[in-house]
């Protein structure tokens, strides 16, 4: 890595710092994973466990909404469902499992993506056509329909099993724009110099082009766990997902089979709606922020950060 590298770098982690947007993202994602981790520690996730407490107990502070529901409770502040699983204990357990979800077919996604734009900006010729049409067709499948096909032919989903399903369509976006950069980036003179100097293909591509991307790279990846962890959950509410480990979809997806809007149970659905807002809007500040940070017209739209 020469000088400029390092100096542009350096550079970028210093306006990083200086973005609001990006800032707040992180702390809210912070937060959110903090309460998955934490919360196992000062709270009993066994009760995230079928008829492990009382049913259909109302939040704190709410009242219980018809006949038929169990008494008020203080035991329970987020209440109860209908199979006598806690609520607080099921965002705990339910959150990072999301989560997980998203980040490995983000990750596996992203590291395809990398490789297969890299090879295919850099090398072009007949490699750059094949990658190309290949992540074009890829894109043109409606992906959402495939993977309902193939979750409901899988016997039994788990956490990683779900993340590689995503994982398939996971990288045709990641290769297109990664393959856009290194179109540009290697005409820089750094390049060109490196070329002169004897430097292989491999060494230009991961030792000069690759530290250039990371933010886009980083970008990227925050566009996809957010949209995996969405896919997921579209699976999840449809009760394709694992159904042995608590994950914000499935909690959805069993309000929806236990008519919970129509019996008032506000808190069965709201409250696992609520957290993936909370993990969308981190997710979506920190990627509006690196696009500010590796764009700077976007920087001064915003105000000179």
């Amino acid at each position: 890595m020469n000088a400029n590298n390092t100096t542009a770098i350096f550079a970028r982690q210093r306006l990083a710092w200086a973005n609001a947007k990006l800032v707040a993202g992180m702390a809210i994602i912070l937060a959110v994973v903090l309460f998955g981790l934490l919360g196992r520690v000062f709270w009993d996730v066994t009760q995230a466990r079928v008829a492990s407490c009382p049913l259909n107990l109302p939040p704190v502070g709410f009242n219980p909404p018809g006949p038929g529901f169990q008494p008020y409770q203080t035991a329970h502040p987020l209440g109860t469902e209908s199979s006598g699983r806690d609520m607080l204990a099921l965002l705990i357990t339910g959150t990072p499992n999301s989560m997980l979800v998203g980040l490995i077919a983000a990750a596996i996604g992203m590291v395809m993506g990398v490789l297969l734009g890299m090879t295919a900006g850099f090398l072009g010729g007949w490699v750059d056509a094949v990658i190309r049409i290949c992540s074009d067709a890829f894109i043109t499948i409606p992906s959402l329909a495939v993977l309902i096909v193939i979750s409901s032919y899988v016997s039994e989903i788990d956490i990683k099993s779900m993340g590689l399903l995503l994982a398939l369509f996971a990288w045709p976006g990641t290769t297109r724009v990664i393959r856009a950069q290194v179109l540009s980036l290697r005409e820089r003179g750094y390049v060109q110099m490196a070329r002169l100097s004897g430097a292989s293909s491999f060494e230009i591509m991961f030792f000069e082009l690759l530290p250039n991307l990371l933010p886009y790279i980083a970008a990227s990846f925050t566009a996809g766990v957010s949209g995996n962890i969405l896919a997921a959950t579209g699976l999840e509410a449809l009760g394709l997902g694992p159904s042995r480990v608590p994950t914000l979809g499935m909690t959805i997806f069993y309000a929806i089979r236990g008519a919970a809007i129509l019996r008032g149970m506000w808190w069965w659905w709201g409250l696992p709606i609520l957290m993936l807002m909370l993990i969308f809007t981190g997710l979506f500040l920190i990627a509006i922020g690196l696009d500010e940070l590796v764009n700077p017209r976007l920087r001064r739209a915003g105000g000179g950060q």
